[in-house]
């Protein structure tokens, strides 16, 4: 009985989850440059695939918008044939990362860079889909969309109803209908998702009026859609910018993955992700979107928090949401040709505004100062101004010179069992090296025994680290252990203080 009641939940779930997903694979593909079957493509295969091999079972796969501009960049500068490529050497390399354990330093990367780079990706992305809502093809880079709004404007204008100001007129009523929808949806619909709702009022008004809107294209069978990579393809590969592009795929798809793992394991008590094996269901996944001509994928937070809340048990709702698309694109492909582009921009710009989350920033001030917000900003500012791979390498250097006063003092963890507790002490400087080290103890650490954190002998401890055990505290008091927290001492290290009064309270 238990496991009927739990793959009836599992298939609810799915349905959600389905619901979820078209809209933003679709959109997704669009804002990438590609065609839409390829984003649908790669829904089917982070469902069932990566869904089948997962190392977080509740997690949910698919085409990311973090990713949206690297591929959109890389398809203008090299075209869209050289993505299958590219695809198959990234999961070649997150299958090496999952078998060499190195799911853990990915964690160790500062959250000022992970959110400075999802913010400027989101930026991005506005910029870019606020030419689609108009009807107009986007540019490749922030700076350019923003030089060419002028442009865009002005084809509204005409004797007219111009069709770009039809196009403007059901972008904004479909990006109206989503927020209102998500502020003031019943109890009753509340799994009923934002922008599924603001993609059928766009679709129901373009239909109605028989706009002259562009469209979704969508082949009449998805083996249409299939382009299997070629060996003229391969010999392109070694060429330095394709090099340095499959790299970024590689590891902002595989950091996002984690982080929405993570996040993911502080929404339920059951199952805890295994990072290794996470990665290495990613790594299959993308080789298999790039052999069949799909986007990347990544473990994606939206979809995965639908899940969760939807009520899901196992992996089975994963897997069943990649079934629903791929029976909708084979049965009835007609449905999703009336969506109009301009529908799913709408659906893109509310995606790139989450992404900016500025509750994070503030987070970020509060708990630890100027320094990681001035992080997040300079990796915010060289994205958009600049590069994606500028803005994450100035990041990650500004987050390495905050530690490097730090560095020689090293992290001293030792743990024993005294009384029926377990006391783990800490001692010397933890920052983000030490990161894989500290997880490593805290999550082999018993179940179920009382926990004593021990920080008498603590000098230093930067906000990658520190978030880190908050984390893992939080995670840990969620699920019924007792933990204490003793801070340093405190005449020495002031500091550190709002720090651990912050860990008691997360225990408390």
């Amino acid at each position: 009985m238990p496991n009927s009641s739990a793959f009836s939940r599992d298939l609810a779930s799915s349905l959600v989850v389905f619901l979820v997903a078209i809209p933003l694979c679709l959109g997704i593909a669009i804002a990438s440059g590609v065609p839409a079957a390829m984003g649908l493509i790669s829904g089917v295969v982070g469902g069932i695939v990566v869904g089948l091999l997962s190392g977080s079972p509740l997690q949910v796969s698919g085409p990311a918008a973090g990713l949206a501009v690297i591929v959109f960049g890389f398809v203008e500068q090299y075209g869209v044939a050289m993505l299958a490529p590219v695809l198959i050497v990234v999961g070649i390399l997150q299958i090496a990362a999952g078998f060499l354990r190195v799911g853990s330093w990915f964690r160790a990367i500062s959250p000022a860079v992970v959110h400075g780079m999802l913010a400027g990706i989101g930026i991005l992305i506005i910029l870019g889909q606020i030419h689609v809502l108009m009807d107009a093809k986007p540019a490749a880079g922030g700076i350019e969309n923003v030089a060419a709004i002028d442009e865009s404007i002005g084809r509204l204008w005409g004797s007219g109803l111009t069709n770009e100001a039809a196009a403007l007129k059901v972008g904004l009523i479909s990006l109206l209908a989503m927020v209102c929808w998500e502020k003031c949806r019943p109890q009753s619909l509340n799994l009923v998702p934002g922008a599924l709702i603001g993609v059928a009022a766009g679709t129901v008004l373009a239909a109605a009026f028989d706009l002259p809107i562009a469209r979704v294209e969508v082949p009449a069978s998805l083996l249409d859609g299939l382009s299997l990579p070629t060996m003229e393809n391969f010999t392109q590969i070694a060429q330095p910018g394709i090099i340095l592009a499959t790299v970024m795929i590689a590891v902002i798809a595989s950091a996002e993955t984690l982080l929405s793992a993570a996040a993911v394991d502080r929404m339920h008590d059951g199952e805890r992700t295994k990072f290794n094996k996470e990665l290495f269901a990613q790594g299959i996944g993308n080789g298999l979107c790039g052999l069949l001509g799909g986007l990347p994928i990544t473990g994606v937070i939206v979809r995965s928090s639908a899940n969760i809340q939807a009520g899901a048990r196992t992996r089975a709702s994963a897997i069943l949401h990649g079934m629903w698309i791929l029976g909708l694109v084979a049965l009835a492909p007609g449905l999703l040709t009336s969506v109009p582009l301009t529908a799913l921009a709408a659906v893109l710009l509310v995606t790139g505004w989450r992404l900016i989350s500025l509750r994070h920033v503030r987070h970020l001030f509060e708990h630890h100062g100027l320094v990681p917000v001035g992080i997040w900003l300079t990796t915010v500012a060289m994205i958009v101004l600049e590069d994606l791979l500028v803005g994450v390498v100035l990041g990650l250097a500004l987050s390495i010179l905050e530690i490097i006063p730090y560095m020689r003092r090293k992290l001293a963890i030792r743990h024993a069992e005294i009384d029926e507790e377990i006391h783990v002490r800490l001692g010397g400087a933890v920052t983000c090296k030490d990161v894989p080290a500290l997880l490593n103890t805290l999550e082999q650490l018993p179940e179920g025994r009382r926990i004593r954190i021990v920080g008498e002998d603590l000098h230093y401890m930067d906000h990658t680290s520190a978030e880190t055990i908050s984390d893992w505290l939080q995670r840990e008091a969620k699920s019924g252990r007792a933990i204490e927290v003793h801070p340093p001492q405190v005449e020495r290290h002031p500091r550190l203080k709002p720090l651990f009064q912050r860990f008691s309270a997360e225990v408390a």
